[in-house]
């Protein structure tokens, strides 16, 4: 069904300026869109699927590049794809992530005899099947997501007069820079759970790893709570610099660091200024940094607004709630269109 190819240049962080071309590289954050560079390189096709190393696959409906030292290959089909056949197809190697990891790699020459279950008519694959399969997931998903932004009031992107004042002030704000422990304590989970013997489930205390997805919960548990992790705090993945706010308490996996307030004024908007401070310091360290160290979590600078020479929560907080309703509208039009282009009532 399809043929492999390999990137032949190997790009390296400093080459992201983003211009020109994607570039695609292993991993699940941002569905493994690095950034963009004009770096002369080979380039993919569109509508294709890449596999990384760790056998993710994503359906790719523009032209890319790729980092080759991340082993991501490429599947360009040997039929005309639309773009929900490979959302489907793309689903359809969802395996591949549960058989490979650093240790066993994904490559083409591993995969290339795996065999993947599709739907079929009179003996031949039922491409129409598939294209009605995710239009209808799609209707469904847009459902979902219309009614969880009319229940949690996230519908709304109108800005106050606060807001507006605040953004429209932003460039005279004054900054000062704080050490991570002039703010927070870190300290180490109460319990580590490994992952291979945990039982994740539907129900029970969210389960926090070092994925970047879904806020680094990989699921529920039930175990021990006096091994329960304080919520409001935020988690810390150390050697993935992967951090997310903690409303509930939680347990935890391996190599997870809690970032805990001492002065108890952390809530959900200002906690994610506090994550985009310190992810912006993480992010000038190298590509495959070793485990992040309490002392080196201790002392990375965090820029934040300040009033009295002391952080100010509340300018954190007014802006976190404008950033998000300047997202939020661009998520509820498109509902709004989805809807209206597929006559789903409510």
């Amino acid at each position: 069904m399809f043929e492999s190819s390999n990137g032949n240049f190997d790009i390296q962080k400093e080459h992201i300026n983003g211009i020109g071309y994607y570039v695609i590289t292993s991993g699940l954050t941002e569905n493994g869109v690095l950034g963009k560079t004009n770096v002369e390189a080979k380039i993919f096709d569109e509508n294709t699927i890449t596999i990384d190393m760790f056998g993710n696959a994503f359906y790719r409906k523009f032209k890319y590049k790729m980092v080759t030292h991340a082993r991501v290959f490429s599947l360009k089909p040997n039929f005309e794809m639309t773009e929900k056949q490979g959302l489907f197809l793309t689903n359809s190697l969802y395996f591949l992530n549960k058989k490979f990891g650093y240790e066993n790699m994904c490559s083409w020459a591993k995969i290339t005899k795996e065999k993947i279950k599709l739907p079929t008519k009179n003996g031949e694959i039922d491409f129409e099947f598939m294209e009605s399969f995710i239009a209808e997931l799609e209707s469904q998903k847009i459902a979902e997501l219309k009614a969880y932004l009319i229940a949690t009031g996230l519908n709304s992107f109108e800005l106050t007069n606060q807001e507006e004042k605040l953004l429209a002030d932003f460039y005279s704000f004054e900054w000062k820079e704080f050490k991570v422990s002039n703010l927070f304590e870190v300290i180490s989970s109460k319990e580590r759970f490994d992952a291979n013997k945990v039982t994740i489930s539907e129900t029970g205390h969210p389960y926090v790893v070092r994925t970047s997805l879904n806020n680094g919960i990989r699921g529920y548990i039930n175990e021990n709570e006096q091994y329960l992790n304080d919520g409001n705090t935020i988690s810390f993945g150390q050697d993935t610099a992967t951090m997310f706010y903690q409303e509930q308490p939680y347990f935890t996996g391996d190599k997870i660091k809690i970032i805990k307030s001492k002065d108890n004024k952390l809530n959900r908007l200002n906690a994610q200024f506090f994550i985009t401070s310190m992810a912006k310091t993480f992010s000038s360290f190298s590509w495959g940094a070793s485990s992040f160290n309490v002392n080196i979590i201790n002392d990375q600078l965090l820029l934040l607004p300040v009033k009295n020479n002391q952080p100010d929560y509340e300018t954190m907080e007014i802006l976190i709630s404008a950033l998000q309703k300047n997202i939020i509208k661009n998520v509820v039009l498109y509902t709004n269109q989805k809807i209206a282009s597929t006559k789903i009532k409510f």
